[in-house]
């Protein structure tokens, strides 16, 4: 039977970190005076790494397995992932700072760096790094807020019922912002429905807060009827919200025209694709809710350059090359056409590839998408990956990415506009690397 006698509490092990406050659970990234925190995964166990670990420099190895136990090395926990946790909630607690918590189906990794890049003109402000937005990425964003914060902006990724409930209890926001609630993660939501009720467990959380605020995309009928009986809300979005905005402009960069109390202000921004203006007002309104200056937010916004495979314009010769790979669901999938069918050019040329996570609305969805491509002229539609084979026949379709960055490379691309996009999944940057290389 397994002996406790030696399992450390949470208050216990907060002392530990506070002495060694940097948080690391993959012990190839280790760095000397790190705690390594022995995480499981499908195909690893970290307990088995906590001696390597060690010897690279970890001050402890937080373990949940005895037999890797080396006595005055290691900390023996009942459960690893859930200690990670359990001690970053704590962490939080420490801090009577705003929590800003993001989430939503498309967007939320470009409004939460618009939101840091406003917020951090005049704050402290950490934010969730790239896409750590996950049940481990979370508490090891918190885990690295330090003692100087004035503002905390998490981002809450989700693909299944009750993910963001836990998240919020870890993180426990004070405010939060839901950008959409569109076609992502049907798998695990099953409906539309489902994505609101998962998304919404952000503001049935502020429901619970007297001092809950939210921010909403008035636009979006749905979000008002999500955030009823919040304390405080503040709205957003293309008329009679509290930051009222339009598109000016959507030709290479989004130009938006902004209004803040009486006063209008003008933003061209380095994003593409008119589907970012609720994005960019949403950086707004957080900026003038926090009470950064006018022009400071317009700068923010500015000098934001979109990174990691996020709209990106990539200029290469004669070509203008539209980079969306990161992500790719059927409502943005279709917001991304919808946007390069404005866009002015002689020559567009359209690579997609395949969505995940759509379960048993696969097919559809896919169908749904080369229905909307057939309503316009194209110069070329290049479409990747097998959920969409059976709808190819008329446009250029190939299994797998590399193989169609091998056909790519032997085209002789000019003055041309090409739009790539797709899920994760389908690495169709393999693509964009056979063009420019």
């Amino acid at each position: 039977m397994r002996n406790f006698a030696h399992i450390m509490n949470v208050e216990e092990l907060y002392q530990i970190y506070l002495q060694n406050p940097a948080v690391q659970t993959d012990s190839r990234k280790l760095q000397p005076g790190d705690l390594f925190f022995a995480l499981k995964g499908p195909n690893f166990n970290g307990n088995a790494f906590a001696r390597q670990a060690l010897d690279a420099g970890a001050t402890f190895a937080i373990i949940d397995e005895e037999q890797f136990h080396i006595p005055g090395r290691t900390i023996l926990v009942d459960d690893v992932l859930s200690t990670l946790q359990q001690l970053a909630r704590h962490h939080r607690r420490q801090f009577s700072i705003p929590f800003i918590a993001i989430t939503g189906s498309n967007g939320k990794t470009t409004t939460k760096e618009l939101i840091h890049a406003v917020l951090s003109q005049k704050y402290k402000v950490y934010t969730t790094e790239g896409n750590l937005n996950n049940h481990i990425g979370i508490p090891l964003t918190l885990l690295k807020i330090k003692q100087d914060a004035e503002i905390a902006v998490v981002e809450m990724g989700a693909n299944h019922l009750h993910e963001i409930e836990g998240y919020c209890k870890i993180v426990e926001p004070t405010h939060g912002l839901i950008t959409n609630c569109g076609k992502a993660h049907l798998e695990g939501f099953g409906s539309e429905e489902g994505v609101k009720k998962a998304k919404g467990e952000l503001f049935d959380y502020l429901r619970t807060r007297q001092d809950g605020t939210a921010f909403i995309m008035k636009d979006y009928d749905y979000l008002l009827q999500m955030s009823h009986d919040i304390s405080t809300i503040i709205t957003y979005g293309t008329a009679d919200a509290d930051i009222n905005g339009k598109v000016a402009d959507a030709g290479t960069f989004l130009q938006v025209l902004a209004w803040v109390h009486d006063t209008s202000i003008q933003i061209s921004t380095n994003l593409v694709g008119s589907y970012n203006l609720p994005n960019v007002l949403a950086a707004i309104t957080l900026g003038t809710t926090f009470h950064v200056p006018i022009e400071q937010i317009k700068y923010a916004i500015e000098n934001y350059r979109p990174s990691n495979s996020r709209s990106q314009l990539i200029q290469h010769g004669s070509n203008r090359i539209i980079l969306d790979a990161y992500n790719a669901n059927p409502s943005s999938m279709r917001l991304a056409i919808e946007n390069f069918v404005n866009i002015n050019c002689s020559r567009k040329i359209l690579m997609l590839g395949a969505m995940a996570e759509l379960g048993a609305d696969t097919a559809q969805e896919h169908e749904h998408i080369v229905t909307l491509i057939k309503q316009h002229p194209w110069h070329e539609v290049v479409l990747v990956g097998l959920p969409f084979k059976a709808f190819a026949s008329d446009f250029r379709y190939f299994d797998n990415a590399m193989a169609a960055a091998e056909w790519a490379k032997n085209q002789a691309f000019e003055d041309s506009c090409i739009l790539i996009k797709g899920s994760r999944s389908t690495q169709m940057e393999k693509i964009l690397n056979s063009i420019t290389n």
